[in-house]
């Protein structure tokens, strides 16, 4: 049962996949159909979930379910999964590999990725500060986006305390 990302509730839990560049046009078009398709269909249990997408910053891929209105299963999480996986063979893209990279916002408004270890030595140098917005893809809710929670400082985020010492 799939509904608007706007009309979600706070409570919502959240996934944020994301890829290491920006998605073109026609990865983009081909990553919305088939997510529409997947949350137009997805079950836990044989009962429809309440879910949710959004694409933000070409890159991003927000999935939510309305666990209040019907929880998910790890069945229904592994689907979730498969259709990702399907996604990164088709498009030659990575979604689910977000232990290895940072996400970052350029002064220019620009997000990039970056590997852990190239991350580290950008705050180092001090081309990344405690001002600069992190992406937390670690965000668990819905709520927790529309609080600012996913995007935000370094300084206010773990990012800070794992590569900053904020």
């Amino acid at each position: 049962m799939k509904l608007s990302f706007s009309e979600m509730p706070d409570e919502a839990r959240l996934w944020v996949f994301a890829a290491p560049a920006p998605l073109d046009e026609t990865e983009e078009a081909w990553l919305r159909s088939h997510v529409e398709a997947f949350v137009d269909e997805w079950t836990a249990h044989g009962a429809p979930v309440a879910g949710a997408y959004d694409l933000r910053s070409d890159r991003f891929l927000l999935v939510a379910a309305d666990e209040a209105a019907t929880g998910v299963s790890g069945c229904s999480i592994d689907a979730l999964t498969r259709t990702l996986k399907q996604a990164e063979r088709e498009l030659g893209i990575s979604l689910l590999d977000a232990a290895s990279r940072v996400w970052y916002r350029e002064p220019s408004g620009e997000v990039r990725a970056a590997p852990r270890g190239e991350f580290r030595e950008r705050v180092r140098t001090g081309e990344i500060s405690g001002d600069t917005p992190v992406f937390d893809n670690t965000a668990p809710t819905v709520g927790a986006v529309r609080r600012g929670q996913w995007e935000r400082p370094m300084r206010d985020s773990w990012h800070g305390r794992a590569f900053g010492q904020f």
